[in-house]
């Protein structure tokens, strides 16, 4: 097949049309990206659902207080809420969304427009993981951590309350 001056055109135009395709992609998936990271940024609150065996989100949500630690997710809760017990039972999937609609009872489901992802939850343990994540509670809640800190540190210490990392999915 010869070489000519009309198949380097055309091949140039469908090479052409084909690699200014690949940034469109990519900002897409970036754009969505830059929208969880921002509201993980600006928010003080996540929705929670844990996620029932089957996939589908347990009956039980709630807005919470988080920290972010590198791409992960820091919740300090209850050890005897759903949220924590779920983990012990081996329903170690939770969607959350990140923005702040209320009560999520009050929120009649708004916070489903929120930037979101899947996450797998499991129970930081780590003493230092501890004392970072209340040093940057104290940080992003300072108006009320004097009345919360002591809560948190001493429910962690005696075990009464859980630190619970979620770590996005990746899909």
């Amino acid at each position: 097949m010869k070489f000519t001056r009309r198949r380097f055109v055309a091949r140039s135009l469908v090479l052409g049309a084909g690699v200014a395709l690949l940034p469109r992609r990519f900002a897409r998936a970036e754009a969505s990206q830059t929208a969880l990271e921002k509201a993980v940024a600006e928010s003080p609150l996540v929705y929670i659902s844990p996620l029932r065996s089957d996939g589908q989100e347990s009956q039980c949500h709630a807005e919470v207080w988080f920290v972010p630690d590198g791409k992960d997710l820091l919740v300090v809760t209850d050890a005897k809420r759903w949220r924590a017990a779920a983990i012990g039972k081996g329903l170690d999937r939770a969607r959350l969304w990140v923005g702040d609609y209320g009560v999520w009872k009050k929120a009649d489901g708004k916070f489903r427009e929120a930037p979101g992802c899947d996450a797998r939850a499991s129970l930081e343990k780590d003493a230092a993981a501890h004392a970072r994540a209340l040093e940057t509670f104290g940080q992003k809640y300072a108006s009320a951590w004097g009345s919360w800190g002591p809560r948190f540190e001493k429910g962690l210490a005696s075990g009464e309350r859980v630190l619970i990392r979620y770590a996005p999915i990746e899909v």
